[in-house]
């Protein structure tokens, strides 16, 4: 991320990074992304990463990566509160279950990892009949509980089956075990961290043909062993985090995003097409809004917007 502090960017459209895992599929292919990949398990939409940076699509910055034109005035005032960008965006295509895992929080990966924590939020984008996912435990249980379930393979007993359609939304505070079932597709935000400590993956075989990493020490010292409480459900798609905000937005027309006081906003058309501004949208593009700036939506859809909170 550049330090220069000239006068911010304009609005810009993002081309993501993206993943391919043992658990991936052809969702998003089948999406208008195409990727020289056989599948596609995530993408990331929004991230100033180094190593697995956004590429701008638009504008005279057009081709660069997004990590290399961003400067702290972009950000807005949010940037002094994480000294980096703050937030990753991506759309996930599980077409098998990812493993069972945690997440460590800002205090534990700051001391150990030199990383942000990771809180995360998934808002339900399609969903195969019968699809769930597994979100905390359903009794409080002691460590060595944990690790019993664990070597006897019986884990999942222990946790919660939440059952998912499109629009439900969940907000993944960390230290809380999880793991998003099969057939899902979804869109995250999340903390710019890429910190995961896999509890528990089925036993599969990765890639190399090696069982994958488990990370089972470290994902002791930071879960939450109590019993899982869901907060309540909304109607309307709206997500509340002490790291961000996420709201969802219907296109009827036209829509105006005006300035934060103190964050840039991000946007995710998840259905529909048209303009923002004079830039043409179309289903699961991502824009970057400047601190400062303000855009018109102009079209139909549906848009999740999110914002870094100070």
């Amino acid at each position: 991320m550049s330090d220069k502090i000239i006068d911010t960017m304009e609005l810009i459209k993002l081309i993501p990074a993206y993943k391919s895992y043992i658990w991936g599929g052809d969702y998003f292919h089948k999406h208008g992304k195409n990727f020289d990949t056989t599948s596609i398990s995530e993408l990331w939409e929004l991230s100033a990463r180094e190593n697995d940076s956004s590429i701008v699509a638009s504008g005279p910055d057009k081709g660069k990566k997004f990590a290399d034109i961003l400067t702290p005035s972009d950000i807005g005032p949010v940037y002094n509160r994480f000294n980096r960008f703050p937030l990753l965006i991506k759309l996930i295509d599980a077409n098998d279950r990812l493993s069972i895992q945690v997440h460590p929080s800002d205090e534990y990966a700051l001391e150990h990892e030199n990383s942000l924590g990771k809180t995360e939020s998934w808002i339900i984008i399609d969903a195969d009949e019968g699809a769930g996912l597994y979100l905390g435990f359903k009794e409080t249980l002691s460590k060595e509980e944990i690790r019993k379930h664990l070597e006897d393979n019986t884990i999942t007993d222990y946790l919660n089956f939440i059952p998912v359609k499109k629009g439900d939304s969940f907000l993944i505070n960390s230290g809380t075990v999880h793991a998003i079932g099969k057939g899902i597709r979804l869109i995250e935000i999340q903390e710019n961290s890429d910190l995961t400590y896999r509890f528990y993956d089925y036993n599969r075989i990765g890639k190399d043909g090696k069982p994958r990493e488990l990370h089972i020490e470290k994902a002791l010292k930071v879960v939450n062993t109590e019993k899982y409480i869901r907060s309540p459900s909304f109607s309307e798609i709206y997500i509340d985090s002490t790291h961000f905000e996420v709201v969802g937005k219907t296109i009827n027309k036209e829509l105006l995003i005006d300035p934060d006081k103190d964050s840039f906003i991000s946007f995710t058309f998840i259905s529909g097409s048209g303009v923002v501004n004079d830039i043409p949208y179309k289903q699961f593009d991502t824009f970057f809004l400047p601190y400062g700036k303000s855009c018109k939506i102009v079209g139909d859809g549906e848009v999740i917007i999110s914002k870094a909170k100070l």
